[in-house]
């Protein structure tokens, strides 16, 4: 597995956009349009150029396996945006979710982020399990105190102070 910082390129994006419905329609039935979702059609604008960053995860194919989100909404505070995998990758022995999610945390530290936060809808029990194994706290909406568009499918939230 490689995980890039994503690069511009309309394959990859085909394929982002293959993973995130597959994950949120096929698998979580969430009836999320990708006309909700416009940050994955622009994601130098939305994430890397805002102080932010997308990284994509490639098989060994050279094909999309999963990708994760870094927002920043603040100076101080960061969103986890888009984190997906297709299942074949997640778990043991690959563990490609645990590998992005240790990619995005390194960079929030080291771009002084003290705070990450994240939306995930409420009947996504294994990301719910995964957030909370990491020391992420569920908390209000009013609690993250910053403001951020997202597909909101009875969300849950959470932040975890780095």
């Amino acid at each position: 597995m490689q995980i890039k910082p994503f690069k511009s390129n309309p394959n990859v994006v085909a394929e982002l956009v293959d993973l995130i419905l597959y994950c949120q329609n096929t698998e979580a039935s969430l009836g999320i349009s990708m006309a909700e979702q416009p940050d994955v059609f622009e994601i130098p604008d939305y994430y890397q150029n805002r102080g932010g960053q997308f990284w994509v995860s490639f098989d060994k194919g050279g094909h999309v396996a999963g990708c994760i989100g870094l927002l920043r909404v603040s100076d101080t505070t960061a969103v986890l945006k888009k984190f997906f995998v297709y299942p074949q990758f997640r778990g043991r022995p690959v563990s490609l979710g645990w590998q992005l999610y240790q990619t995005l945390l390194e960079e929030a530290k080291r771009r002084g982020f003290q705070r990450l936060v994240l939306d995930t809808p409420e009947g996504e029990h294994r990301s719910h399990r995964f957030y909370e194994r990491q020391g992420f706290v569920q908390c209000s909406y009013e609690d993250l105190g910053v403001e951020y568009a997202f597909p909101d499918r009875d969300s849950r939230f959470y932040q975890l102070t780095l």
